[in-house]
């Protein structure tokens, strides 16, 4: 009976009457929100990712990462084997049709994306050594003014932490909790 309950709200969490139109619909909202910062800012975004480009590199001071090391690091943080292998099984089940769609989610996912970030940035601080410390959780616990709101961040990321401890030790998962 209980798997039952579990397998039914798994149906509609991550069906396509929730799943796809919650992640869809939040894209579009930042895409208008945000007037097209992924059409309108994108040159930008290349001058100042470019803009002071070596090949050489250099290690992050004391005022932080070079912003080419940041994207590297979002980059890596969010490129993984599913996305690989995801993008591989679209291709080979649903034909040239589903690179279409992976473009139209990707095109509203960059303005989801793009306001993650501000967010990251916004709320970020330093710790006692002078570092940059922030994240998900930093800006969920400092930008939510509800107290309602703070403890439904808190028990999300509680059950993530729980949920990707079971998976990760029982299948095979990456576990990358280091900046909760």
């Amino acid at each position: 009976m209980l798997t039952d309950l579990v397998s039914s709200i798994n149906s509609f969490l991550w069906g396509p009457y929730f799943l796809i139109a919650l992640l869809c619909g939040t894209g579009l909202y930042f895409t208008i929100r945000l007037r097209f910062v992924q059409i309108f800012k994108f040159k930008m975004g290349l001058n100042r990712l470019f803009g002071n480009f070596s090949l050489h590199g250099e290690a992050a001071g004391k005022t932080g990462m070079s912003s080419f090391q940041a994207v590297a690091t979002a980059v890596a943080a969010q490129v993984g084997t599913g996305n690989l292998v995801g993008a591989t099984t679209a291709l080979i089940m649903g034909g040239p049709g589903a690179i279409f769609w992976m473009w139209c989610a990707a095109f509203l996912g960059m303005a989801t994306n793009f306001a993650e970030i501000c967010l990251a940035q916004i709320y970020r601080t330093k710790d006692d050594s002078g570092h940059m410390i922030g994240g998900p959780a930093f800006y969920i616990s400092r930008g939510l003014k509800n107290r309602y709101a703070q403890v439904l961040a808190a028990f999300f990321c509680a059950s993530d932490h729980f949920c990707a401890r079971i998976y990760g030790k029982y299948g095979p998962g990456q576990l990358d909790l280091g900046r909760l």
